[in-house]
């Protein structure tokens, strides 16, 4: 009876701590004390509780690579990333995580896309509607700098800097649509089982010759496109990809997660 009694007041003083504490806190703790598959478990039921955040999924991902999961650990930074694209800690542990990939894939796109792209992410699709914003409002008051000034010089800045400024503010709205076109694509995944084949027709190859490539957890891949067949009374969908520029094939997509 006494060895119940103490079991009872451990259960209500362990209840009491955690009463009043958030999932996201607890998940901290968790994590803290090195219970690394309840932090993934808790980080979860925050995001499902409180929505997506780039904290939360920048946690989750940490709590995932030190379960050994690599897959959902790239998966997850990618997530936080497009939330927050400024985040200079996720960006450097998905850059780690990526160096610890079996798969080294080769270039995708070319290199001006890749720069624009780059940019673009570099802010937030707000920040750069701001910095258009801005801009623009610079850009009026040098029209009315080159309106109403008397001065030659003064109307001279008014005619040249507001038309570097509407330039630029243009630039930065176009940015910021490719910022937020980046933030909401659909069109990317992450390889989330330990490992796949991809086939060159979808379905799951039947030899060797339908056979494209192995990848491995991790791997981020372009969607270019989708079908859905019927096999065995289920239906299964499967990704056309390309995983760089070199090399493009069929995927199930019970072996990816998509990032948005």
């Amino acid at each position: 009876m006494k060895k119940h009694i103490i079991s009872f007041i451990i259960a209500l003083a362990t209840a009491v701590t955690t009463w009043g504490t958030t999932l996201d806190q607890q998940a901290d703790s968790a994590y803290s004390a090195d219970k690394f598959q309840d932090a993934v478990e808790l980080y979860n039921q925050a995001i499902n509780e409180y929505g997506s955040s780039s904290k939360l999924y920048y946690n989750l991902g940490n709590a995932y690579y030190r379960c050994g999961n690599l897959g959902q650990a790239v998966l997850n930074y990618e997530r936080a990333l497009r939330l927050d694209p400024t985040d200079n800690n996720t960006r450097a542990n998905l850059e780690f995580v990526n160096s610890k990939l079996i798969d080294k894939p080769g270039e995708r796109g070319t290199f001006l896309e890749n720069a624009f792209d780059s940019m673009a992410t570099s802010m937030t699709s707000n920040g750069w509607a701001w910095l258009a914003f801005i801009l623009f409002v610079l850009f009026a008051a040098s029209v009315v700098l080159y309106l109403f000034s008397s001065a030659v010089n003064l109307r001279k800045l008014g005619f040249f800097g507001g038309g570097v400024l509407f330039v630029l503010s243009v630039m930065a709205i176009i940015v910021a649509i490719r910022a937020k076109s980046i933030a909401t694509s659909t069109d990317y995944a992450i390889i989330t089982s330990p490992s796949t084949i991809l086939s060159t027709t979808p379905r799951a190859p039947k030899n060797r010759n339908e056979e494209a490539m192995l990848l491995h957890a991790g791997t981020k891949l372009h969607i270019l496109d989708s079908i859905t067949s019927r096999t065995d009374s289920l239906n299964m969908t499967w990704y056309d990809v390309e995983v760089d520029n070199e090399h493009r094939a069929w995927i199930s997509s019970a072996d990816v997660e998509k990032v948005n």
